[in-house]
Parts: structure tokens; sequence; C-alpha cells
């Protein structure tokens, strides 16, 4: 039997959406907060060489630099003042979340509920400006060292770079602040969504390119199209995919009347951990590429050389070690999201309970123990969609925007927000009904 919302869902259409005017405000909202960002990474940071830097990052397209360059919508290349992008504020964000479930102070602000959700965010805002001062200085001392990219190196350029770069970061962050709570979706990930699918149409016709001079064969094409197809599938089946636990209440008396019991799910997705664990397992691996490539090559020892070469995109080692470590962060990330032993409490202070375990320690154990085998299929889902694309870039040089983590970003934004949006028209025409019936009942009272 469908749901109320389940029935109003299938009906929704292009009228309701016509009709829908906050919906519609949201939107354009949306739409120029993301056009705003779009502009400010065209916007260069003062006291660079545009050509000097573009040389130099060509060199360094291939390590850490061009997956930034990536969440950030082409802003790295053309050293923008949005350059740092929204990654300070994603990391801060999961040093607190890995703080909460350590310091006892901060996790017991966690259980207070709003009030104590303000003071981590806030927490959160300090350690964004504190990891983006340091990388913003890096930034700009590294500049420093390439041939004639600052025009004008000194304390000068490097507090102007400081100041630039975290000032973008920041607007960048409330930015995404206002999206989430006057627009649709969720505003940080929307941006990183916006800052990857600003660059698809060149990867794409990059490719196309390929094939126009021969480069690439039409049935290579059509082969990595298809696939791309058959992994953003994938993509969606997995990452809608839930096991739902069966929770149960008992009958209750309230006074003199009796409430019959009822039953609902605890729906545990397959894939808890999202898109983190391929990011942190991509920045690790390029991160020694990346600063093997700001020193001199000469000066490396050996045994370095040889460890940089095996772990090239392709490479057997580096295949071996991306699966791992994208296992690895799954399960760890998902043991810091979501703690069974709270979600049982939580279950017994509403006199809920799973059909056959009793309440408290034994429903946290069953739930740790089905979280962890969906964890498991989670895990070979996330390294089969990262390693196929990791194949193909290797064997055809298809750019790095087709990779599987930007397909698991683009494919997981879009989903949440057209849940947003079909939520929002739900409660539209949840609200007309409302206005109807007390009209009715109005009439009926004269």
């Amino acid at each position: 039997m469908a749901s109320a919302a389940e029935q109003l869902a299938s009906n929704l259409n292009f009228a309701a959406f016509a009709k829908a005017e906050d919906l519609k405000k949201r939107i354009w909202f949306t739409l120029g907060a993301l056009l705003v960002y779009r502009l400010g990474t065209y916007i260069p940071m003062p006291g660079i060489n545009p050509d000097a830097f573009a040389q130099a990052f060509q060199q360094q397209s291939g390590g850490v630099l061009g997956m930034f360059n990536m969440f950030a919508g082409g802003a790295v290349e053309r050293m923008a003042i949005f350059a740092l992008g929204i990654m300070p504020y994603i990391s801060a964000s999961i040093i607190m979340q890995l703080m909460t479930s350590v310091v006892p102070s901060l996790e017991q602000l966690k259980k207070e509920g709003e009030q104590g959700r303000k003071i981590i965010n806030q927490y959160t805002r300090y350690g964004t400006v504190l990891l983006a001062t340091v990388q913003a200085y890096g930034i700009a001392v590294s500049l420093e060292g390439g041939q004639n990219i600052v025009t004008d190196p000194g304390w000068f350029f490097r507090i102007s770079a400081v100041l630039t770069l975290v000032g973008g970061t920041m607007f960048l962050m409330w930015l995404g602040e206002q999206i989430t709570a006057r627009g649709i979706g969720n505003g940080i990930s929307l941006i990183i969504f916006a800052g990857i699918v600003a660059g698809l149409p060149s990867a794409i016709g990059g490719t196309l390119e390929l094939g126009r001079t021969g480069a690439m064969s039409t049935g290579l094409i059509l082969a990595i199209i298809v696939v791309a197809i058959v992994a953003i599938g994938v993509i969606v089946f997995f990452e809608r995919a839930q096991r739902r636990l069966l929770i149960q209440y008992p009958k209750r008396q309230i006074g003199n009347r009796m409430f019959q019991g009822d039953t609902s799910h605890l729906p545990l997705k397959l894939n808890t951990a999202g898109v983190i664990p391929p990011i942190f397992a991509s920045s690790l691996l390029l991160l020694p590429a990346t600063v093997a490539g700001f020193t001199d090559a000469t000066q490396l020892p050996g045994w370095a050389g040889t460890l940089l070469a095996t772990l090239g995109h392709g490479q057997p080692l580096y295949m071996i070690l991306y699966a791992a470590l994208i296992i690895f962060f799954a399960f760890f990330y998902t043991a810091i999201v979501f703690n069974p032993k709270d979600t049982a409490d939580q279950l017994k202070k509403h006199s809920g309970f799973i059909p056959g375990y009793r309440p408290g320690e034994r429903t946290a154990e069953y739930i740790d123990y089905v979280l962890t085998r969906i964890t498991v299929v989670g895990a070979i889902y996330l390294v089969l969609v990262c390693l196929l694309p990791e194949f193909l870039i290797s064997a055809t040089g298809v750019p790095f925007y087709l990779g599987g983590t930007s397909l698991l970003i683009v494919v997981s934004v879009t989903l949440d927000t057209v849940a947003q949006v079909q939520g929002h028209l739900i409660a539209h025409q949840y609200e007309g009904l409302i206005r109807k019936s007390k009209l009715r009942g109005g009439k009926r009272g004269r």
C-alpha cells in the first residue's frame, strides 16, 4: 500500500511546479549564487604572472593540483581568488566530526541539539580559517619558488595572497550556507558540483577532438560513453540502496486511551561514507607526486624515483593502494558518522525495539553487525566505480574530469537536489490540500 507521500510524488507535474512560488524563488537564488561563484573563479589573484603560472601548472596538473583544480572549477589553473575552493571547510568539517567522537566535551555538545550544533559549526569555521591560512601561505611560498611566477616576491605578496585566498574560501563557505538556508540543496555540495560540471564540456570536447584527429578511434569513444552511462546507472542504484531494519513500538496507554503499537523502519544506507573515501584515497596517493614535482628530480634518492614511477596512474601498485585506501576510509568514516550504540539508545528511549533483539546492547550489536556487512558491499562498489575510470584514464588518456570520484559527486548531488525539489513540491501540495479542507469546513459551518 503506497503512502500518502508516495501517492503525491507520483502525481507531481509541471503544473504543480508552476504554482510553487517559494520553490521557484529558491531555485533562482541557487542559480544566482552559483553564477557568482563561477564569476569568482575567473578573477585572478594579484601579483601573479599568468603565463608563467600556466606553464608551471601544466607540469603539475597530474598531481593533487589537478584534483583540487577539478573541485575548484578551474580556479587553480587560473590562480583565481577562489583557488583554495571549499576544500578547507570540508577538511575542517571532517576533522570536527572525528573530534566529536574522541573529545567528550564535543561529544556532549553534539547531543545538546540545535544549540550544540551551532557551537560545533562555529568551531568548524574557526578551523576553516586556520587550515585555509596554512594552505594559502604554503601556496604563496610555492609560487615564489617558481620561475617568474610572482612579479614582486616578498612579505607583501605573501600577506596579500593569504588574505585573498582565505577571504575567497570564507566567502564560499558563507555562500554555501546561504544556498542551504535560502536555496535548494546542500550549498557546499552544489558549489563542488558546479565546479566539476563547469569543466565537463571542455573535457568532452577534448575527447571528441582526439576522435576527430584520429588519436582515438570512434569505437573507443562510443565504448567510453557506454561505460559512463552504465557507471551512472550503477551509482544511482547503489546510492539509493538501503537496508531497512524493522522497528516496532508497543501499545501505549495515555490517560484513559489505549494507543495501538506502531511499526517503522531504520534505513541504513549501503554507502554511508559517501564520496569521502575516494577523495581521501586520491589525495594521499597524489600527494607524493605533487611534492616531488616541486623539488629537483636530481636531488631525489633512487628508491624515491622508483616509488614515484610505480605510483603513477594505471600502475599496479597505484591501483592496489587506491583500492585498499578506499576500503579503509569507507569503514573508518562510516564508524565516525554512524554510532550504533547511540541509535540503540534512542530507540530504547522512545520504547522502540527490533523484533528478536533486546533493547540496548543487543540491539546495538545487531545494528553494528548489519552495518558492517552492508559497508563491505558499499566499499566494493566504491572500488569498482573508482578503479574502472582509472583503467580508462591510463589506457586512453581520457581527461581527469571523467574519473570515478567526479561521477560519484555529480550523481550524488543531483539525486539529493532532485529529492529536495520533490520534497518542496510535496509540501506545497499538502499545504494546498489543507487550505482546501479549511475552506470546505468553513462553508459547512456556515
